[in-house]
């Protein structure tokens, strides 16, 4: 972590991520990036579903292969790059046939590296295979739900899931939230963790970086008027003044589940995350 000379408030609470010797250039490939907008927290109708976004700087969006298609095709990394659309650093990956394409760079991978997709490929970090060939205990990331669906499970800064068990042609692996869930073992994994380890310890040091990332601020439902907010209204500093945790929708917060109870994907839960004050160490 980068820490700052307390020149100002804002610089002495400041602290970032190192970059300097793990990115190697700050330039993207052209041709595989474009310009989008973002949907600052509208939906179709431009009303808001998500609050506090907003703003923030332009961003180029980099096409990320979380397909992973070419098979048995060795890659070797070219750079390690930042992404403004995501929290772990991307590489940009060459295949042996001339093809360019970004993917998820993990922890200890570097320029000059090789990886494959292969069911044959060796237990190293950036390789894929299918979860079958990856034994007990493995860190994995980039997982994939379906067969050929693509990455979609733990792909966030620092991240990793554990192999657990294999079983019946499902494999249970350990998510970062602390659940158990059961993967067919066809799927794709990719050995290791996600890069970026310390982005969670960022200190932004003054409100207006938040605003340059697109995060507007947050008002507290205890500072509102109750016309505003359940918790609103008083005189003077009040309680939540309910008899439990509401949204400003006057939706229960505090120890409800939300998860749909027929859910499709029950069945593939072995056990539940640990939440509350129970809940340990994510690894």
């Amino acid at each position: 972590m980068k820490t700052y000379k307390p020149t100002s408030p804002s610089r002495r609470n400041m602290q970032t991520v190192t970059y300097k010797g793990v990115l190697s250039t700050g330039t993207p490939e052209k041709s595989l990036t474009h310009g989008f907008k973002r949907s600052m927290g509208r939906n179709n109708q431009g009303r808001i579903t998500t609050r506090h976004k907003g703003g923030g700087n332009k961003r180029r969006y980099r096409d990320v292969d979380f397909k992973y298609d070419k098979l048995n095709i060795p890659a070797t990394i070219k750079t390690i790059e930042y992404d403004p659309n995501r929290s772990g650093f991307i590489a940009l990956a060459v295949y042996k046939d001339g093809e360019k394409r970004y993917v998820l760079a993990p922890q200890s991978l570097a320029v000059g590296s090789i990886f494959t997709v292969s069911e044959t490929a060796p237990l190293t970090a950036g390789n894929r295979l299918p979860l079958k060939s990856i034994p007990v205990g493995t860190f994995v990331y980039n997982i994939e739900v379906k067969p050929k669906g693509g990455a979609q499970l733990v792909r966030s800064a620092g991240n990793f899931g554990q192999v657990v068990a294999h079983n019946n042609g499902k494999t249970d692996i350990k998510m970062p939230s602390t659940e158990v869930r059961k993967v067919s073992d066809t799927c794709y994994a990719c050995i290791g963790e996600v890069s970026n380890a310390e982005y969670r310890l960022q200190k932004y040091g003054k409100a207006g970086r938040s605003r340059w990332k697109g995060i507007r601020p947050t008002v507290r439902g205890t500072a509102m008027n109750p016309v505003d907010h359940p918790y609103g209204g008083g005189e003077g500093r009040q309680g939540r003044g309910t008899r439990r945790p509401k949204t400003l929708w006057g939706k229960v917060t505090g120890g409800r589940k939300t998860r749909t109870p027929k859910k499709y994907s029950n069945t593939f839960i072995v056990s539940r995350r640990r939440t509350g004050k129970n809940r340990k160490s994510t690894n």
